[in-house]
């Protein structure tokens, strides 16, 4: 459930009209199923490294063990930033959503205050109990989030089948007839491009299905009931198969889930509105002006306007009030996220006093109190960004001024952030294939427990093989590699514009800046790690089993 909330956020709400208005029906269900395609293939990359080891700061530490120690601590540090940064940006969509009431903001000053400091101050303390009582709420808050969307889902069947005095049924629906000939025509030069930029656009929806990486090391496994026995016949699958058969189901199918969820919700947003609906949202950085039908509201969500345009009393209310659960509830997860990646950054540092004081402050965030949370983490995480949305006050929540495009550079950085790292889990999956692969011997005489994955005897203790491998991996790295380089840089195919340049590569720019700072500093060596060596690749299995023990 802490996965479904974090992954079931705003991108499904906001995207889905952004990418209708650029490129049309058949863009909105394309960019779903491709890009949900691509999660599910990097959850199976990761699903089976985490099903043997879910440890702290998961997705750093198999960068670090398999391709690079730096750009492990990169791909750390570039998690953290994104989850970080999301948390704010969630508390600015949030307030911007507020603005669908005009009555809500009486007086800018208190009612910001209340938006803008006692709401993160809410998140802050429920993630500060301990991960019994915080899972609970994530696990009220998501079915609560699950509901809304089918209740959504089932008043868009409605709304399409003629409910509603203002109504007009399958008002989108001609688009379909010629889906390829509707696009917007100041944005992209063909519907080819529209559709590429679509791709970049629905990433935004999908940040948020490796989560079960963040929240695996707190599940409470079960144990097997004939734990202890040492019989051929129990000691073959120890308990940590099961811990494997815990991590795979939510790793693998909840981004599939979420793909149906999209791609089915999308379909049934381009039935019920016009894609030339002026209240559908459009690129911030589209210059000129475009003909549209209707009036335009202050609303930016798909779902809200044809709930307005619907003419059912107060229906576009609920569905805002579900806009702004939504965003709340998702900065809350991604709170949590956020705390967890850096105190797996951390928690393995020595802080002595005889180490340097950075590293000294850095061990200092990677301790947890009573309650097992990392309070210290999380409070930094929370803070470290809190002053972005208070910028709202003075620059509004539009993307028409220069605080509003800041903010939504830092919103759309986040996306491309969890790409990146993405990209990374791929390549780490990749070289640990290979390298189980070429010492099976070795492992074999060596009885390293949880990675031969060959050995299909019934015994057998590998938790999960993901399917395809390692072509699906090959495959998985490239479509990353092409949402960031090429689908990220259509928008600037045309004409050059500095927001979706910002939004598409600064992020990329500065961890690549941040992997070489590091070589620097630490003085390592251009290269991967060196996994030819069996005697050394034993060690290293070793030490990541001794991780994980630990860690349970």
């Amino acid at each position: 459930m802490i996965t479904i909330n974090g992954t079931l956020g705003t991108g499904l709400y906001w995207r889905g009209g952004q990418i209708l208005e650029l490129g049309g029906p058949l863009a909105v269900l394309l960019s779903f199923l491709f890009v949900g395609a691509l999660a599910w293939a990097v959850m199976q990359c990761i699903t089976e490294m985490l099903c043997i080891w879910p440890i702290p700061g998961a997705l750093s530490v198999y960068v670090s063990e398999f391709v690079d120690v730096e750009l492990g601590i990169a791909v750390g540090i570039a998690y953290w930033f994104t989850y970080s940064v999301s948390f704010a940006a969630l508390i600015a969509t949030a307030a911007a959503e507020f603005d669908f009431w005009p009555a809500f903001f009486v007086n800018k000053g208190i009612d910001g205050g209340i938006v803008y400091l006692c709401i993160p101050l809410v998140l802050v303390l429920i993630n500060a109990f301990g991960i019994k009582v915080y899972g609970m709420i994530e696990v009220v808050s998501g079915t609560i989030k699950i509901l809304f969307l089918a209740t959504i889902m089932v008043c868009l069947i409605a709304i399409n089948l003629g409910a509603g005095p203002s109504h007009k049924p399958s008002m989108g629906a001609h688009y379909w007839a010629s889906p390829t000939t509707s696009y917007d025509t100041a944005a992209a030069k063909n519907w080819a491009t529209a559709l590429i930029m679509s791709l970049s656009i629905s990433t935004f929806a999908y940040v948020g299905v490796e989560i079960v990486a963040a929240s695996a090391l707190e599940a409470k496994w079960p144990r097997h009931r004939h734990e202890g026995r040492t019989d051929s016949g129990v000691s073959g699958r120890s308990n940590d198969t099961l811990i494997g058969n815990s991590v795979k189901f939510s790793a693998i199918f909840i981004s599939v889930l979420a793909t149906i969820a999209y791609s089915l919700s999308g379909v049934l947003v381009s039935l019920d509105i016009d894609r030339s609906d002026c209240q559908l949202p459009r690129l911030s950085w589209v210059s000129g002006q475009m003909e549209c039908i209707g009036e335009s509201s202050n609303t930016t969500s798909a779902f809200v306007a044809i709930a307005h345009e619907s003419g059912i009393p107060n229906l576009d209310d609920v569905f805002n009030a579900f806009l702004v659960f939504t965003a709340l509830t998702c900065a809350n997860t991604n709170l949590y996220v956020a705390s967890r990646a850096l105190f797996g950054l951390t928690s393995r540092l020595d802080g002595g006093s005889g180490q340097p004081w950075l590293l000294r402050v850095l061990a200092w965030f990677g301790k947890t109190n009573r309650r097992k949370v990392p309070m210290r983490a999380m409070v930094f995480s929370a803070v470290a960004f809190c002053w972005v949305p208070f910028l709202q006050l003075r620059g509004g929540t539009g993307t028409d001024t220069s605080i509003g495009i800041f903010i939504e550079i830092l919103a759309e950085m986040g996306s491309v952030g969890v790409l990146v790292v993405w990209a990374c889990e791929c390549v780490a999956f990749i070289r640990y294939y290979h390298c189980i692969d070429r010492h099976r011997t070795t492992l074999q005489e060596q009885k390293i427990s949880q990675v031969r994955r060959w050995d299909m005897n019934d015994y057998n203790d590998y938790p999960y093989r993901s399917h395809g491998q390692p072509f699906l991996a090959y495959m998985a790295l490239t479509g990353c590699i092409f949402i960031i380089v090429v689908a990220n840089g259509a928008a600037l195919w045309e004409d050059f514009h500095y927001l979706p340049f910002l939004s598409s590569y600064l992020i990329l720019l500065v961890f690549i800046a941040l992997w070489v700072l590091l070589k620097v500093v630490r003085g390592a060596q251009w290269s991967f790690v060196d996994l030819s060596n069996p005697r050394k690749v034993v060690e290293k299995l070793r030490n990541l089993h001794d991780i994980r023990l630990g860690a349970l």
